[in-house]
């Protein structure tokens, strides 16, 4: 792959020689009834393109942060195209919603949105070259078939490449329900093809949105209130303007932004800014106010989201009954590549650069913030230094920022945030408040399961539940008689937003814990509760016996190590983890991971390996040492010496088994993130008898 080539869509269109072709999502895909699918039937989702020099190129309506689509989805146009690898080379095409619908990638959309349009394009593609040779040698199709780039005749032996034969192809009527590959027959699909990104990042090539140039560009950054929801009060900007390479001081929406001719003077200049808050009402907010606003909603009726027999009856009768509160504090993105946005407005039109995970609504930000029709700006898709939620749909703060800014000073601007910035003016992660109690039989088997959940919303209410704010719970795939999860919101005036395994991630640890108190109550060994309650669910059932089984669950380990397990479900796909861990004098050691993952089809294993294995990282971080804190309505936290991460000699061996399967593909990038965190819970409570039922773990109070 070459570094990215940012076209107009004009200029998309019209550079576009030889065979283009188009295809739609299947009306009935689940994940477009959630808008994620493609336009108005009949317009065209993506593209396959063959130029006459040989060049094949897949547009990509993706981005690219890390997780593989890039590579992953041109594996599937690659496999039913039935052409050379090593002539593919895959691009972000313009923002266009009438060829390719809302273009964004969340929630682990991209294999699961794309495994069947992706392999139509390659296939109807191939169908259409077939027809072209068959047409030029006079021949019936059947006689032809494909190898590596080129139709061969089978009579005679003769072969065309498909970059002779694209224009022709390009000419005949796309035909419609193409028979797709038997998966036997796959060679690229299911194999650990290189990465095609990979060489441009290590080169230096690769345009993250860092990256971006622009003729004529100053640069920016923004002083903006340190209390959510305050504004500016008043600005003297004189001690600012005369920092050496200081242009202007400009006030806009967000704040006071500092312009110069390097981010470094916008930044000193920016030091040197004196300004006066309007601080607004959040100013006596903090995090223990925060938690007694939750522990009040908790106690309050809340809406429905999941209902089996009769909750308070079974309790009632239990032999047994268990109660615990669980909570997990914000969290912040903190994303390698901090949030930044270049942007030239002019009169009549404008120009986006930004690394972003959903470029259809970036655009839509950026015209809205300069008044412009949104097919007035030509919006540039870069790689991303990361992601994890806080570049998706309603996180793009940044955008609107360059695009105000750039309208205010006639010229190019790039708005940069610091660590600090992105850290402390951040959409989190929700906190979240949960009661639970459960009910056990006279033999100790759970029968009865309830969680009040307290959480703000991240979407929205729908017959007064957040249905993301309930994930894993409301869908628990254990068959418990009776079960009741409610939600009540718990609004505050910090933002929050979509993070990685968004509810996911913190009911999983409810649940997965909590049912481990179940177990410990109840006498019993943890892995053949969850068997007994799994029954229902083969693909959940068969991920937790292949953890137990390579764990060597229920047997003898060393002196003073200890396991645990959790299983979950998110993004499409089943999951188990065995954590097995220490606790000397306090210290924590998390030895090694056993995760057991069903997706289905896999694309790229050498990419999903990756994917699963900086899931836990990444959970196992949040789960150590992630917490965000708020005083006088600000944040406390600022850089990584406040929010620690994982560290190179703190990651466990970390072992991922993968079940065959012929299903079709779920997600893998956030789908390990909410196990590892009750899997080493549970096994702390192994080894020391304690619970821990407030994240972030400190080992420090276990002794």
């Amino acid at each position: 792959m070459s570094s990215i080539t940012n076209l107009s869509r004009r200029g998309f269109i019209g550079s576009a020689a030889g065979l283009v072709l188009g295809f739609v999502l299947p009306a009935s895909s689940k994940l477009q009834a959630q808008g994620f699918g493609p336009p108005p039937a009949g317009k065209p989702w993506a593209y396959v393109r063959i130029a006459p020099d040989g060049q094949i190129t897949f547009m990509i309506t993706k981005g690219e942060m890390g997780q593989g689509p890039m590579t992953a989805l041109s594996q599937l146009l690659a496999e039913e195209l039935d052409c050379d690898w090593s002539k593919v080379r895959a691009e972000f095409p313009p923002v266009n919603p009438e060829l390719y619908g809302r273009q964004t990638v969340v929630g682990s959309i991209s294999v699961r949105t794309m495994w069947g349009p992706m392999r139509t394009a390659g296939a109807t593609a191939r169908a259409m070259l077939v027809g072209a040779a068959a047409q030029q040698w006079g021949v019936d199709k059947t006689q032809c078939r494909t190898d590596l780039g080129a139709v061969v005749n089978g009579s005679t032996g003769a072969r065309l490449t498909y970059s002779a034969l694209a224009d022709a192809a390009a000419k005949l009527p796309v035909p419609e329900n193409v028979p797709l590959k038997d998966p036997k027959q796959f060679r690229i699909i299911g194999k650990p093809v290189k990465r095609l990104d990979t060489p441009d990042k290590i080169s230096g090539r690769a345009l993250f949105g860092l990256d971006a140039r622009v003729d004529g560009m100053s640069y920016a950054v923004v002083a903006r209130c340190p209390v959510f929801g305050g504004k500016v009060a008043s600005f003297d900007a004189t001690k600012a303007k005369a920092v050496p390479g200081v242009k202007t001081v400009v006030q806009i929406a967000a704040g006071v932004a500092v312009v110069g001719d390097s981010t470094w003077s916008a930044m000193q200049g920016r030091r040197a800014l004196e300004v006066k808050w309007d601080e607004g009402s959040a100013a006596t907010l903090n995090t223990a106010s925060i938690r007694a606003m939750f522990i009040a909603r908790a106690k309050e009726p809340g809406a429905v989201a999941r209902k089996a027999g009769d909750i308070e009856a079974g309790l009632a009768k239990a032999a047994k009954k268990i109660e615990a509160v669980y909570e997990v504090p914000f969290l912040s993105h903190t994303p390698m590549e901090p949030m930044n946005c270049t942007a030239h407005v002019r009169a009549d039109s404008a120009d986006v650069w930004a690394a972003t995970q959903s470029m259809t609504s970036a655009r839509e930000l950026a015209a809205q913030a300069v008044g412009l029709a949104p097919d007035k700006v030509d919006f540039h898709t870069m790689f991303m230094g990361g992601g994890f939620g806080r570049r998706g749909e309603g996180e793009l703060d940044y955008v609107p920022e360059a695009a105000e800014l750039s309208k205010k000073l006639g010229t190019p601007v790039k708005v940069t945030w610091t660590r600090e910035d992105d850290m402390q003016h951040d959409m989190y992660r929700p906190a979240s408040y949960v009661e639970l109690a459960g009910g056990l039989d006279a033999e100790g088997w759970p029968v009865a399961f309830n969680a009040r959940v307290a959480c703000p919303s991240f979407t929205g209410l729908r017959n007064g539940v957040d249905f993301i704010a309930v994930a894993g719970l409301a869908d628990l795939e254990y068959t418990i008689p009776d079960m009741l999860i409610d939600y009540r919101p718990a609004n505050t005036p910090i933002p929050v937003s979509f993070w990685r395994a968004p509810g996911a991630v913190q009911n999983t640890y409810f649940a997965e814990c909590f049912l481990d108190e179940l177990c410990s109550a109840g006498g019993k060994d943890p892995v053949e509760v969850r068997r007994r309650l799994l029954t229902k669910s083969p693909r959940l059932l068969g991920v937790l016996n292949l953890a137990a089984e390579k764990s060597d669950w229920g047997k003898p380990l060393p002196a003073g190590r200890y396991r645990g397990v959790a299983v979950g479900t998110d993004v499409g796909s089943f999951i188990a983890q065995v954590a097995e861990i220490s606790i000397t004098k306090g210290k924590l050691k998390v030895h090694r991971v056993v995760c057991a993952f069903d997706c289905g089809q896999v694309v790229n294993p050498a990419i999903l390996r990756q994917q699963l294995e900086s899931g836990i990282i990444f959970g196992l971080s949040a789960a150590l040492k992630g917490e965000i804190t708020i005083d006088r309505g600000r944040v406390q936290q600022s850089n990584f010496n406040n929010y620690d991460v994982m560290r190179v000699d703190e990651i466990p061996e970390i072992e991922v088994h993968v079940v065959p399967s012929m299903e079709n593909p779920g997600g893998a990038g956030e789908a390990s993130v909410p196990c590892i965190a009750p899997s080493v819970v549970n096994a702390i409570f192994a080894a020391t008898g304690k619970r821990v039922r407030k994240l972030p773990i400190r080992p420090a109070e276990l002794v």
